[in-house]
């Protein structure tokens, strides 16, 4: 990857940061540093990050791409709130069996699983602001 100012911002904005971003959240906290930075850099700059293995993008709904730094990371899995998009992550080495055993009897090779949930609170306060759309 070709060093520039602000590639070196975009890289460093990344990996001070926790959870998962989306390029949007990215480019918004970039642009703090360096106004003049730019969303195609940004976008530029993760896939070179991805494409390296020190990022991974992760699909989450809805279709929005969101990273996280890969170094020194374990595999994990996400609970995602389908009501307010709140992001989890957990390891769990019985799921982890389950899941392959479950890919495995079906002819798949591995897992990528997200599990969406509503989580009982956000249900009771989604719940008494949009009655008629309760889950």
């Amino acid at each position: 990857m070709k060093a520039t100012r602000q590639r070196d911002l975009i890289v460093d904005t990344f990996f001070s940061q926790t959870g998962h971003l989306s390029v949007d959240e990215l480019v918004e906290k970039a642009k703090q540093r360096d106004p003049s930075i730019g969303a195609a850099t940004v976008y530029r700059t993760m896939k070179i990050l991805a494409d390296a293995g020190l990022a991974s993008a992760r699909h989450f709904e809805g279709g929005q791409t969101r990273y996280e730094a890969a170094l020194d990371r374990h595999h994990h899995d996400h609970l995602i709130c389908t009501s307010c998009g709140n992001i989890v992550e957990f390891e769990n080495e019985r799921i982890e069996e389950l899941q392959d055993r479950v890919a495995e009897d079906h002819g798949f090779n591995g897992h990528a699983p997200q599990a969406r949930a509503v989580r009982p609170l956000r249900r009771v306060q989604a719940a008494a602001v949009h009655p008629d759309k309760q889950r």
